[in-house]
C-alpha cells in the first residue's frame, strides 16, 4: 500500500499531522507513507517519524505534480485542502480524503461570534480523514517528535551562562496579533528568577535583544536566529517550562513532558489548536483575555490589531502568568 499525506504548512500545522502518520504506521506497518510539503519545511519534517520518503515544493508546481503523479500511489490523504492541492491531485487515479477545514463555522465564529466550532481539537479532526483507509477510530496518544542527534544542543555548552534549570520563551510568531508585545514580555520576565533561553528567529533577534536590555542583572540568553528549529525544539525539550505564544513552538512542545505556558492574543483554543495532549499535563496552563466582545477577530492573525487597542494581548496579567512557571 502506497499512501501520500500533504501538508505544505505551516510549522504547527505541519507537527500535528504527525499523530496520522503515526496511526497509518501502527495499522498498517508495511506501508509506504510519503509526504508533501514545502522545501522551506525540510529541516522541520527531520523531526517526524514513520515517513519513508519525502515530496518538496520549491519552485516548479509542474515538475512537483509530475513527481507525485509518478509515484502512482493507492490512497491520497490531503491534509491541507486547498485550491493548491486539489491541483496537484486532480486526475489522480488514488482513492482521495480531505482535511474538512470548517471554513464557514471559522468565518461565522470570528465574524459574529457564534459558537460553531466543534469540541474537537484539530488532530481529532486530521485523524478522521484516515476513514478511507478503514481506519474509523484512533486510540489517542500523544504526539512524537523527534530531534536528529545532529542537531540537538547541549545548552550548558552552547550557552555557558545558563547553569541548571532555565525556562524558555517563544517570542516569535507569523502574525503580530499573536506576538506577546515586548513591553509586556519584560512585565513577565521580571517577576521570573530561572534563568531564561529566548527562542525565535531571525526576525525576533532584536526584540530578542531589547527585551535583554531592560534585565542586566538576569541571566537571558538570546537564541533568537542563532538555531534552527530542530536546535530550538531541542532547547525547549530541555526547559523547566515553555512560555509561548499561539505558535508553532508551542505545538512542537506538547510533543515533550515540557510545561507550556501559552498566552493568547487575538486567536483562541476554542479553535480546536491548543497544545495536543490527549493525557494532559496538569501544570499546562492557558491564559486568555476574557470576556472581550472582539475576541476572537481571526483564525490565524492580523499584522495589526483592527480595533487599534490590542486589549487581547496588552491586559493579560503579567504577575499571574509568571506565577504559573513550575517551582520544582
Amino acid at each position: 500500500m502506497k499512501i501520500l499525506l500533504i501538508r505544505f504548512s505551516s510549522i504547527g500545522d505541519i507537527v500535528l499531522t504527525f499523530p496520522v502518520v503515526k496511526a497509518i504506521r501502527k495499522t498498517f506497518p508495511e506501508a509506504k507513507i510519503h509526504f508533501a510539503s514545502k522545501k522551506s519545511f525540510e529541516t522541520l519534517l527531520l523531526g517526524a517519524e514513520g515517513i519513508d520518503h519525502f515530496h518538496f515544493l520549491s519552485d516548479s508546481f509542474s515538475s512537483f505534480k509530475n513527481d507525485i503523479k509518478s509515484e502512482k500511489f493507492d490512497y491520497i490523504i490531503d491534509l491541507h485542502n486547498n485550491l493548491r492541492t486539489r491541483r496537484l491531485t486532480f486526475g489522480s487515479s488514488a482513492k482521495i480524503a480531505r482535511f474538512d477545514k470548517l471554513n464557514v463555522r471559522k468565518w461565522l465564529f470570528t465574524k459574529w461570534k457564534l459558537k460553531v466550532m466543534p469540541n474537537v481539537h484539530v488532530v481529532e479532526r486530521y485523524l478522521q480523514t484516515l476513514k478511507v483507509l478503514g481506519i474509523d477510530s484512533v486510540e489517542q496518544t500523544g504526539n512524537t517528535f523527534s530531534v536528529p542527534i545532529s542537531h540537538r544542543v547541549n545548552v550548558e555548552e552552547r550557552f555557558p551562562m545558563i547553569h541548571g534549570p532555565y525556562v524558555a520563551i517563544a517570542i516569535g510568531a507569523q502574525f503580530k496579533t499573536k506576538r506577546v508585545p515586548k513591553e509586556k514580555w519584560v512585565e513577565i520576565l521580571q517577576e521570573i528568577d530561572n534563568n531564561i533561553v529566548l527562542i525565535g528567529g531571525e526576525m525576533d533577534r532584536e526584540m530578542g535583544e531589547w527585551i535583554i536590555s531592560h534585565f542586566p542583572n538576569k541571566t537571558i540568553v538570546n537564541s533568537c536566529g542563532k538555531l534552527n528549529i530542530l536546535e530550538s525544539a531541542s532547547v525547549v525539550s530541555q526547559a523547566k517550562s515553555l512560555l509561548t505564544n499561539d505558535t508553532g513552538m508551542m505545538h512542537i512542545a506538547a510533543c515533550f513532558e515540557t510545561q507550556i505556558i501559552s498566552i493568547w492574543g487575538n486567536t483562541t483554543p476554542e479553535l480546536g489548536m491548543s497544545p495536543y495532549r490527549p493525557k494532559g499535563i496538569k501544570t499546562d496552563k492557558i491564559f486568555q483575555v476574557e470576556g472581550l466582545s472582539c475576541r476572537p477577530c481571526s483564525k490565524i492573525g492580523f499584522q495589526e490589531c483592527p480595533k487599534k487597542h490590542f486589549h487581547c494581548m496588552t491586559m493579560h496579567d503579567a504577575k499571574f502568568i509568571a506565577a504559573s512557571v513550575r517551582k520544582d
